[in-house]
């Protein structure tokens, strides 16, 4: 399973150094990482401020060098920016905020902060007394059982909004699979229930492994297809939506290797 582990976090560290790219690329934030506020001071340069650190980040995961340290900071930041960035924008600002939809990109970047965490529950913890640590990490590190919970809160959401937008979602489906109204449905309820059997923790192992391999089925048949027809509409979304699945699948790749000897059996 250390194999697996590794995978996941290559994967989850690429898509972390990709954001971070792009931001140095576009010299904005991304919208997953921040939505478009109304005159932000020195946007540009806190968007490669941001961008540095997500790169760094992404390669210290990668590498492990130092990366239980570098995950928890990065989840920190991440969650800050939902609850300051994201949430506040969507219930003061964007009229629309009644609609789920319109949170894809919070709870996007709420995944990608229960990601961090995850990581930094699969770096050996170091050696030292707890209260040798400086004061953020051992507030960061209670954040790590959290994990797995704001991942699946996103997997969830995005499993409801597939019986919402179904004829949205249909049309993202390859046109070379057949029935796409089945796929949208049958891609919901595997949403909704691996979110629900990661939180109650039944079958760990089995289900965050066939989460992360259909999320990097995903990554490969719909998003990179996607990106190579559009690779700069928006601003580059579809090679964002790339990168970003395959920062998913590689949480569900790591909470398989990490967590799987937590697993409660079906009653």
């Amino acid at each position: 399973m250390e194999k697996l582990s590794k995978a996941g976090r290559i994967f989850y560290g690429t898509g972390m150094a990709d954001l971070g790219f792009q931001q140095f690329l576009y010299g904005n934030f991304r919208p997953v990482i921040l939505p478009s506020w109304p005159s932000i001071p020195a946007i540009v340069f806190w968007a490669y401020l941001t961008g540095l650190f997500f790169i760094v980040a992404g390669i210290a995961i990668i590498f492990d060098k130092k990366g239980r340290m570098a995950s928890l900071i990065l989840g920190g930041l991440l969650l800050m920016l939902f609850c300051f960035g994201q949430v506040s924008y969507e219930l003061f600002v964007d009229p629309y905020t009644r609609h789920l939809g319109v949170w894809t990109n919070a709870l996007k970047e709420l995944a990608l902060s229960g990601g961090a965490f995850v990581m930094a529950a699969s770096f050996p913890e170091p050696a030292v007394n707890r209260r040798e640590k400086p004061f953020l990490i051992r507030l960061l590190e209670r954040f790590i059982p959290l994990g797995p919970v704001f991942f699946s809160i996103t997997l969830i959401s995005f499993g409801i909004d597939h019986f919402f937008y179904m004829e949205t979602v249909a049309a993202l489906v390859p046109s070379w699979m057949p029935d796409h109204v089945f796929w949208t449905y049958f891609a919901a309820v595997a949403l909704i229930g691996s979110g629900v059997a990661i939180i109650l923790k039944i079958r760990l192992r089995v289900i965050a492994l066939l989460l992360g391999s259909m999320l990097f089925l995903w990554f490969a048949s719909l998003h990179i297809p996607r990106a190579i027809a559009d690779p700069y509409g928006a601003d580059g979304n579809e090679i964002t939506s790339v990168f970003e699945a395959l920062g998913f699948s590689g949480i569900a790749f790591v909470m398989a290797a990490v967590n799987g000897k937590n697993d409660k059996p079906v009653p």
